[in-house]
């Protein structure tokens, strides 16, 4: 075990907070990818995008890969699959953008697929009781907040290089 300046042991990778819960986002994904990719034939990348189309009508392919935390050229590849594959039109928006919509099969999707996830919701939810919910929940928005800020500080450093 290695020792930090402060004396105490450094801890493994498998007990480090960022590690742990990314294997459980990771293993969260993949279970949602098996699923939508059996019952809807969509990729969880197409499954985040039809859904977040669903919810908002208004996206273009800029807002729409900001909320999916994906660069640009991701985004217009995976969208660019849902338009030929009939689940995604594209209209002329303001200016040179395109606004993005479900066409009635992607609305059928969208609603079949909102539906298996509220269930996988569900179900995550049931195993904690209310009181480890809303801790779970004031901690993710925590944690949330502080890795923003951190972003943020790592790309000022990166610019300043």
């Amino acid at each position: 075990m290695v020792n930090r300046e402060d004396g105490r042991d450094l801890v493994p990778i498998s007990d480090l907070l960022s590690y742990r819960l990314s294997r459980t986002s990771s293993a969260l994904s993949r279970s949602a990818a098996l699923r939508y990719r059996r019952e809807f034939d969509v990729s969880l990348g197409e499954w985040r995008t039809i859904a977040l189309i669903g919810a908002d009508p208004t996206l273009t392919l800029n807002r729409l890969a900001r909320r999916a935390g994906l660069d640009k050229a991701q985004m217009s590849r995976v969208v660019r699959g849902l338009v030929e594959r009939g689940l995604v039109n594209r209209t002329e928006g303001a200016g040179r953008s395109r606004q993005l919509a479900l066409t009635e099969s992607g609305v059928e999707v969208y609603r079949g697929l909102i539906g298996a996830a509220n269930e996988r919701d569900a179900a995550f939810s049931a195993l904690l009781s209310d009181d480890e919910a809303r801790a779970l929940g004031r901690a993710l928005e925590k944690l949330a907040d502080l890795a923003l800020s951190l972003e943020q500080l790592e790309r000022e450093s990166l610019e300043r290089e």
